[in-house]
């Protein structure tokens, strides 16, 4: 059987105990999140598109303009050096105008969030599907599945009109596309052989959390905060100097000084560096890539944090997996993982080895 999108939906054998109803649910809930992941894909390239169609058309009218600005200062005067001075601030305002659009939405970060929630999609549809063939299953299962496909749809949103994300936040934060779990009171019992939990494996845990809070989230976020104030101040030069050279060419012929056509030509030429450096350097992706892997390393914290938290040490996520889990994550063995926990507090050592 497929979906509409092509993805095969897998037949699982569940238990005869199991609500088919719930089975239906979550098979619907699977068909929608696949139907998700095509509709980032595509998106995710469309918007890729935006950012080096419109990157080449700003330079060419930027060129041209800088051009024609030069050639004026060489025209006679009269209909050549009208024309000229014209065309070259016409091409100027246009490449002015295009420049502010293409700086407020950054199609290069547009571009990677959807490939980020493509990405997230494709995971959570092989979660759904693990889900389905462990069995057990019961509302909460389809209410957890509703939840993280509301948190992601929410983290990464389609439209640019009214939810679009901001590109220039006033403070830089992990990416979040999970449900936020509540906290739970501590459990103080005898936990020691409990659902894969003892007290050592509870410190090292800990201590991973320690690490990845003192050293990954917080190098990611200083490394997101660098990219974003570069960002912002090549997202006012460009128009800056695009203007500037508007003006200059306006007044050349005007003057016996050279300036004129030096500020048409040269701010030209700066602009047309300044614009490919943010956008075909994709500074706005690069803020995003950071701003994900910040996310990435929040929500193990707290995925860790709410299974040391949760009371009932028997609905805990199992500690051996969760320990295998996360040192999968963090590109580590389990012996590597555990000499982490145990140098954590002397050490300078960053716990992911992925990135």
């Amino acid at each position: 059987m497929e979906t509409r999108t092509g993805y095969p939906i897998a037949r699982h054998d569940t238990k005869s105990s199991d609500d088919p109803r719930v089975i239906a649910k979550l098979y619907a809930i699977m068909e929608a999140v696949a139907d998700r992941v095509e509709m980032h894909k595509n998106i995710g390239e469309q918007r890729d598109n935006w950012n080096r169609l419109l990157l080449t058309s700003i330079n060419a009218m930027t060129l041209s303009g800088a051009t024609m600005a030069g050639l004026a200062a060489l025209a006679a005067e009269g209909s050549p050096l009208m024309a000229l001075k014209l065309s070259s601030i016409v091409l100027y305002v246009a490449a002015t105008g295009l420049l502010l659009v293409m700086n407020k939405i950054q199609p290069s970060q547009l571009a990677e969030e959807q490939r980020n929630a493509a990405r997230l999609f494709k995971q959570l549809r092989v979660q759904i599907e693990t889900t389905l063939a462990l069995g057990k299953l019961d509302i909460n299962d389809v209410n957890e599945a509703m939840e993280k496909v509301l948190a992601l749809a929410k983290a990464y949103p389609l439209p640019l009109l009214g939810s679009m994300l901001e590109k220039f936040p006033s403070k830089v934060e992990p990416a979040r596309w999970w449900p936020k779990q509540r906290s739970k009171q501590g459990f103080v019992g005898k936990i020691e052989g409990n659902n894969g939990w003892t007290r050592t494996l509870e410190e090292e845990m800990r201590q991973v959390v320690r690490v990845l809070k003192q050293k990954d989230l917080a190098e990611y976020i200083d490394l997101g905060s660098k990219a974003l104030k570069l960002n912002k101040m090549l997202a006012i030069s460009g128009p800056l100097l695009t203007i500037l050279g508007a003006l200059g060419s306006s007044f050349v012929g005007t003057t016996d000084c050279s300036w004129p056509v030096m500020m048409g030509v040269v701010a030209g030429a700066v602009a047309t560096a300044v614009n490919s450096l943010e956008h075909g350097g994709q500074v706005g992706m690069v803020f995003e890539m950071y701003r994900g892997n910040a996310g990435f390393f929040k929500l193990i914290e707290e995925n860790i944090m709410s299974n040391i938290n949760e009371k009932d040490v028997e609905r805990r996520e199992n500690g051996e997996i969760l320990e295998m889990k996360v040192a999968l994550q963090l590109g580590r063995s389990l012996s590597e993982l555990k000499q982490l926990a145990a140098i954590a507090e002397c050490s300078e050592e960053f716990a992911s080895k992925l990135f």
